[in-house]
């Protein structure tokens, strides 16, 4: 019901992700890619000149903002990236974004559409592993978010483009940040979303009109039409 070999993958490595994104001329933040042979010559100087200060530091292929840092000043640079590269061999350095955290489900094959935007409203300096799973009152869940019609069209938009992008089928979520300034920049997709009662995912549908049992029947209904079309291609030559 959710994406295939291709999608999954590009939607987990951030770093992968990002470059297509960037190459598609969908807004995202700036990042640098670091490889574990290359952290020796790391110069926190020259990052802070390319993408400021504050920054995020984070493994390029992990989730639940494990291993996520985000760094204030010279004493915090290093031991967030030993952090990082404990859990990836690659990592992202990313700015830092002032602004709201806003995120849009995304539904379909060859014709996706995107739900009502959602947003989440930590009470943490940002999302972190403890706001979202050990502190139950971590984060605000806004859904719809409070948004004029021009940004929350735009946001749903971008959701779609991003989707097709990055080779998405069934459904996944994209994560958004909205800048003071009106800017929308794609942060990230999530491919396998939640799917609790209480998860974003389901209540930015639920608050889009579809409820969760028409959801899941239309997920089914997708993968089975994927099926039939994926059924008719030749896997043998003779």
């Amino acid at each position: 019901m959710g994406a295939g070999v291709l999608g999954s993958a590009v939607g987990m490595d951030k770093d992968a992700m990002k470059r297509l994104l960037r190459d598609a001329g969908i807004p995202i933040a700036k990042f640098i890619t670091v490889r574990d042979v290359e952290a020796s010559r790391l110069d926190f100087k020259k990052v802070v000149r390319e993408i400021g200060l504050p920054l995020f530091i984070k493994p390029a292929n992990l989730g639940s903002s494990v291993g996520i840092h985000k760094v204030k000043r010279a004493k915090e640079f290093l031991p967030a990236v030993r952090d990082a590269f404990r859990y990836d061999r690659k990592i992202l350095m990313e700015e830092c974004v002032t602004g709201r955290e806003l995120e849009c489900s995304v539904l379909g094959n060859d014709n996706p559409v995107a739900s009502v935007p959602g947003e989440v409203i930590p009470k943490h300096e940002f999302y972190s592993y403890e706001a979202k799973y050990l502190d139950p009152e971590g984060a605000r869940l806004e859904m719809p978010a409070r948004l004029p019609p021009r940004v929350a069209k735009k946001i749903r938009e971008l959701a779609v483009r991003t989707f097709r992008t990055l080779y998405l089928e069934g459904m996944a979520r994209v994560d958004f940040f909205l800048r003071k300034n009106g800017d929308v920049l794609v942060n990230e997709v999530n491919t396998i979303p939640g799917f609790t009662n209480i998860s974003m995912y389901p209540k930015m549908w639920e608050a889009s009109g579809v409820s969760q049992a028409k959801l899941v029947d239309k997920l089914i209904a997708l993968a089975l039409e994927r099926f039939k079309k994926e059924r008719r291609l030749k896997t043998s030559f003779g």
